[in-house]
């Protein structure tokens, strides 16, 4: 960095990445005002050796995704000033930024600012925007591998495109973790150079980006929380509770422990059952999640920095490099579904250079100590997966394009080239540019005739501006892409802010219902004004809020090494019950098992052996298949006719493949199918027999025809509908409302319903149309990877086999199905019968 090259930095956490690259903007600061020219002796300057740089006015921009991380950049940041005599000042701006601290930085920035990537872009609609960047020297991204594959990444790509147009030599420096694809994740950050997209940047000297990867090592000692029985007939959720009375000792032993959950609802319910299991961890145990008020958030992240909590139960909220000393343990509630996850999690432990990461596994359900098994090999592999950068995300650059033109406007010629020049609109045609600019002039060609959409003018120089200033007000209101579904906040009525809650869950109550939020027990009074009003309650049964969402997905590569130990698993010959194999041709012989380096045999893994039992269980009744066999089991119940289907790629995977494969059996019988599916596999459901004989024979899990099947299948149209949604909102094109007084949820969907409508019927080429199918296709059922599934499969060998009855692979599939029609007391009794006759038979 003293040399002024840019690149980025790869380090474990904990090793002091922070310091680093913040030592190397203080260096060259030093450096330029003259404290010490031997560049051996900039950071040992004392204080009393430095002179301080009085120079006014904005050096470096710190780049984080957590509000919540800001404040401690700062004060490290700070600190290493103070220690070297270099007196800069160091700030923050963030949502959580007073009115009173933003009037005063308008007036005069501080040397370094911490912000996100939406205040960022707040500044960039300020007036006088080149004026107010003029000294910037360094741009720092933290953890750009979370900010990378989502459009809160592409928002810093614009922002550096602009940045880098005001400020040529501007030293540029992403921090991340390792990820599977860390040189791409420095280019996207780097961008390209002349406009000409997908090219590598070089600084002024011709000089390529520098990629810095420590050499430092630090192993994650992993441990996984057994039971002490196995049973054969697994379900999610169920051993999870029972296993609490396992963390507590854990608990106990630390001085702090970090307890992860994958979703806030999960949060909610072990919150209240380690209090009910251990009532002495009230007072010294609290919950961190995004929908608690910030104020309790901040309470809860100091007394845990203190060591005043011996446990914290939370979500992603403290994913991310907060560094809280005291926490020597994490705990991770259920499978994270991806390496790079586990990983990080585990890295909130050990948040020192000399201190080992620690992380137990605690397992929801049986089949999860695989996924626990697939952990251990990747972490001791040291393979993660990778981010895919997002591309041609329009919503955001027509959002881009009006901030810009809110501040001092813009050369729409100029600008081209910069835009041009991120990786997202790398191959942005000018065609492609001349929609977004008529999009955000005129509206477009379905708009024309609605004055409120005419958001910019073009003026005499040629700069499109915005000169309404109600247009400007309510698009700073509007500027980011973090888009959820509608919130309501939740108070007491004698006063008190507790958190937010969707507002589809809070339509679900009646006044009296009693439900358990912020690890409270409360009772619904009524909702006023976007605020649903609550009293504190002594019931201690009550409803916990669910999220939308969903459940993760495995990652691509977490399945390919989750199906790997199912094949290291020692297969004894046992007795097979059931129908006979039925095997598609075979055109090679399978390849051998490989291992993945760092992995341990399959006799010494604990995990594997714990479930062991179930595995022989189901080889009883049919098969675990190896890695080149798919398996298919046919049976009957009194639900009607079942086939299930483990190709083992997450459920996203799964949910896609059910109905591609659905659909082309009802063209040779129409048929009506329910539909269930997991990670490992997916269920078929009809009152008539299914003809999964006739599909295998007839090719049905071929690639042929794919995007067209899935189209007609999967209702293209809906899911499309709801991707636009979001679309609409980031674009401008659906006003969320105005501070205090947000538009409901119902009139916002109503209203981007409409429009996709409109656009559907008059303008089928609409950019904003077409990126929704896009991400309804790429994102959420990831085409590109049901795409290698299905060639996977094609050279498979595919087994049919007919059990008889439910077998332990597929009796999760069946009660996640059952979940949604049953209450948790119904779901429980049905299936205590259900393993009841299992086990008899």
């Amino acid at each position: 960095m003293l040399a002024g090259k840019s690149g980025l930095l790869n380090a474990p956490t904990g090793t002091g990445k922070t310091y680093a690259v913040w030592g190397g903007v203080v260096n060259a600061a030093l450096r330029t005002t003259g404290s010490s020219r031997r560049r051996g002796k900039q950071i040992g300057a004392t204080p009393g050796q430095a002179r301080s740089d009085n120079t006014k006015g904005l050096r470096a921009i710190w780049i984080t995704p957590l509000r919540a991380l800001a404040n401690e950049i700062a004060e490290s940041a700070q600190r290493m000033c103070d220690g070297v005599g270099l007196g800069w000042t160091v700030g923050t701006r963030t949502g959580d930024t007073s009115t009173k601290e933003r009037a005063a930085q308008k007036k005069l920035l501080p040397h370094l600012l911490v912000t996100t990537p939406e205040s960022l872009h707040v500044m960039l609609s300020q007036k006088g925007t080149a004026d107010l960047f003029k000294q910037l020297d360094w741009f720092i991204a933290d953890e750009w591998h979370e900010l990378l594959g989502s459009k809160r990444g592409v928002q810093v790509e614009l922002a550096l495109s602009r940045l880098k147009g005001l400020r040529p030599g501007l030293g540029i420096w992403g921090i991340s973790a390792t990820i599977g694809n860390i040189e791409e994740a420095m280019e996207v950050l780097q961008g390209s150079v002349g406009g000409e997209g997908g090219g590598v940047k070089y600084d002024l000297d011709g000089q390529r980006p520098v990629l810095v990867r420590s050499n430092v090592q630090k192993p994650i000692e992993m441990h996984t929380i057994l039971p002490d029985k196995v049973e054969h007939y697994p379900w999610a959720g169920h051993l999870g509770l029972k296993l609490s009375k396992k963390l507590l000792p854990i608990i106990e032993k630390s001085t702090s422990t970090l307890i992860f959950t994958n979703t806030r609802g999960q949060a909610e319910i072990w919150y209240h059952h380690l209090l009910d299991s251990a009532p002495e961890l009230a007072g010294v145990m609290a919950l961190h999640h995004g929908s608690l008020d910030r104020n309790l958030r901040e309470w809860v992240e100091q007394a845990l920095d203190e060591g005043r909590l011996k446990a914290v139960v939370c979500t992603s909220s403290l994913d991310l490099g907060v560094d809280f000393r005291p926490v020597e343990t994490v705990v991770q509630i259920g499978g994270p579904k991806g390496v790079a996850r586990f990983a990080q999690r585990a890295g909130r432990s050990g948040h020192r250079p000399d201190a080992i990461p620690r992380i137990w596994f605690l397992p929801t359900h049986a089949l999860e100590l695989v996924e626990a098994a697939a952990l251990r090999e990747a972490v001791n592999g040291g393979i993660v997966e990778a981010r895919q950068p997002m591309v041609r995300s329009f919503d955001v650059l027509v959002q881009y394009l009006v901030t810009l033109a809110v501040g001092d406007g813009f050369d729409p010629k100029r600008l081209f080239d910069e835009v041009r020049s991120t990786f997202c609109f790398s191959t942005i045609t000018p065609e492609e540019w001349d929609w977004a600019l008529t999009f955000i002039t005129t509206g477009g060609k379905s708009l024309l005739a609605y004055d409120e959409f005419q958001k910019c003018v073009v003026d005499e120089d040629g700069l499109v501006r915005v000169v309404d200033r109600r247009i400007a007000l309510r698009h700073r209101l509007s500027i980011g892409t973090i888009v959820g579904e509608a919130a309501l906040a939740v108070k007491f009525i004698s006063g008190g802010h507790i958190g937010t809650i969707e507002e589809y869950f809070i339509n679900q109550l009646r006044p009296g219902d009693v439900f358990w939020f912020a690890g409270r027990s409360l009772e619904f009074v009524r909702v006023k004004d976007l605020t649903a009003y609550v009293v504190k309650s002594k019931a201690t049964k009550g409803k916990i809020p669910s999220w939308q969402g969903g459940r993760m997905p495995l990652s691509s590569y977490m399945a390919k090494v989750l199906r790997e130990q199912f094949n290291l698993t020692p297969q004894p010959p046992l007795p097979r019950r059931g129908g006979e194999m039925t095997l598609t041709p075979q055109t090679s012989p399978p390849a051998p098992l490989r291992r993945s380096g760092g992995g341990m045999p399959p006799s010494e893994n604990p995990e594997m052996k714990a479930v062991q039992p179930l595995l022989d269980r189901q080889r009883e009744h049919s098969i675990v298949p190896s890695e080149d066999e798919l398996l298919i089991e046919r049976f009957e119940s009194k639900e009607g006719h079942h086939v299930v289907v483990y190709p083992f790629e997450g459920r996203l995977v799964h949910e896609a493949l059910a109905s591609l494969l659905a659909f082309r059996m009802s063209l040779l019988k129409p048929m009506t199918f329910s539909i269930a599916m997991n990670d490992y596999g997916f269920e078929l459901l009809s009152d008539e027999p299914i003809p999964i004989q006739e599909a295998i024979d007839n090719d049905f899990f071929s690639e042929t025809d794919l995007l067209d099947d899935l189209q007609r299948s999967l209702n293209a149209t809906e899911l499309a509908k709801r991707k636009f949604r979001d679309i609409a909102s980031i674009a401008g094109l659906v006003f969320k409302g105005m501070p205090g007084r947000p538009v409901k949820e119902r009139h916002m969907r109503g209203n981007s319903s409409l429009f996709f409508e409109v656009f559907s019927d008059h303008e089928p080429g609409h950019l904003l149309l077409r990126q929704a199918y896009d991400e309804a296709f790429n994102l959420q059922l990831e085409l590109p990877r049901l795409h290698a599934v299905l060639q996977r499969i094609a050279r498979m060998r595919i087994v049919l086999k007919e059990p008889g009855n439910f077998t332990p692979f597929a009796f999760p599939i069946i009660v996640d199905r059952l979940r949604e029609k049953l209450t948790s007391e119904q779901l429980e009794d049905r299936i205590r019968k259900m393993t009841e006759r299992l086990e008899k038979q």
